[in-house]
């Protein structure tokens, strides 16, 4: 059905233009590396496969895990790819929820290469959210995916770190790293970031979290440290591919405890989870 708003280009019928997808496609539990190829690495884990598709950059796979059925979704790299794959996921979708996986660089010293880092918050270095709200305005994980993801971490052993982190526009000098031949703005941005306690920077949590708050939906975000920028370590083969196993694993797992904390609330008929309605799942 078009839309009544002649500014929106959207296409005819009801598959969205840049992800592909139409009503139905998705569950509302929803993943989101921003990988396209790890879309294909995560639907290993899933159960019962009901439909694969791939547009642009965009692959997404839609099964259960552990019984609940659930998508995943990839955004490319990127605050403003974010923002296509969001708004276009609640046109088709009732209700979601996001959980970002992705990878980071960590920038305090006590943060190890491999380890996870669960956003509480993000600063909003990116451009694109500012098209939506004030610059003051905050970019903050709802606190239901917060303790999922800090409860799925801990169920699986995996490090995890919870604090603010930093959405940077772009990987090299948007984030003070030095570039051949080009001069950058801000040389010490990382070291400014961690005297204020910011735990790590990457480029797709602040759009997720202010776009899903507005829209009145849970997001949460989970990366690994890929890289640690006061030593320069990186990950790099293995230890790469645990680092993305954990983070995909938690994740995953983070989604099955907020469907648990759902019904948890439906049966006591309220809309706030509280850690007394806690069964266990």
């Amino acid at each position: 059905m078009p839309n009544a708003d002649h500014r929106v280009a959207l296409p005819a019928g009801e598959r969205q233009y840049h992800i592909g997808l139409g009503p139905g496609d998705l569950a509302e539990y929803i993943l989101l590396p921003g990988d396209p190829d790890r879309t294909q690495r995560i639907a290993t884990r899933l159960e019962n496969i009901e439909g694969e598709w791939r547009h642009r950059e965009f692959a997404s796979v839609t099964g259960t895990y552990r019984g609940e059925r659930v998508s995943v979704v990839s955004t490319g790299i990127g605050a403003d790819n974010v923002e296509i794959v969001v708004a276009e996921i609640l046109a088709i979708t009732e209700r979601p929820t996001f959980i970002r996986v992705g990878s980071c660089g960590a920038l305090q010293p006590e943060i190890a290469v491999g380890d996870l880092i669960i956003s509480s918050g993000s600063v909003r270095l990116e451009a694109t959210t500012s098209f939506f709200v004030h610059d003051g305005y905050p970019a903050v994980a709802d606190y239901e995916a917060v303790a999922a993801l800090v409860e799925a971490a801990a169920k699986l052993g995996h490090r995890a770190h919870v604090g603010i982190t930093a959405t940077a526009p772009g990987f090299f000098g948007a984030q003070g790293r030095p570039i051949p031949r080009l001069p950058i703005r801000y040389p010490d941005l990382a070291e400014e970031l961690a005297r204020q306690r910011v735990l790590n920077f990457e480029m797709e949590a602040s759009a997720l979290l202010v776009l899903a708050g507005l829209a009145g939906c849970r997001a949460g975000v989970v990366c690994a440290v890929y890289a640690h920028r006061p030593s320069g370590d990186f990950a790099v083969g293995e230890a790469r591919s645990r680092a993305e196993a954990a983070c995909v694993e938690t994740g995953l797992e983070g989604l099955r405890i907020l469907a648990a904390m759902e019904r948890q609330k439906r049966s006591v008929g309220t809309d706030r989870w509280r850690p007394s309605l806690w069964t266990g799942t």
